[in-house]
């Protein structure tokens, strides 16, 4: 029991922590960032080595998202 609310705890940690992440990269493409003047200058922050690190942090917090999210499942059951 305790297991599981430690998993349910750095679980939701870590959808925190995605949602951060994600909101934190620049806008890649002509989507509602392109229409409000918010890609002028993505193009030479891309290849930052803040976002490639931002990158790196978004997929491991992404994996182990989905690894806490089937552990849960197969606990909870």
């Amino acid at each position: 029991m305790v297991i599981t609310w430690l998993v349910i705890v750095v679980h939701v940690v870590l959808c925190i922590s995605l949602i951060i992440s994600v909101l934190l990269h620049s806008g890649k493409g002509g989507g509602l960032s392109e229409m409000f003047g918010g890609g002028v200058g993505s193009a030479a922050a891309a290849s930052s080595v803040v976002e490639r690190n931002l990158d790196r942090f978004t997929v491991f917090s992404a994996i182990a998202f989905a690894f806490t999210t089937t552990i849960l499942a197969i606990r909870l059951q």
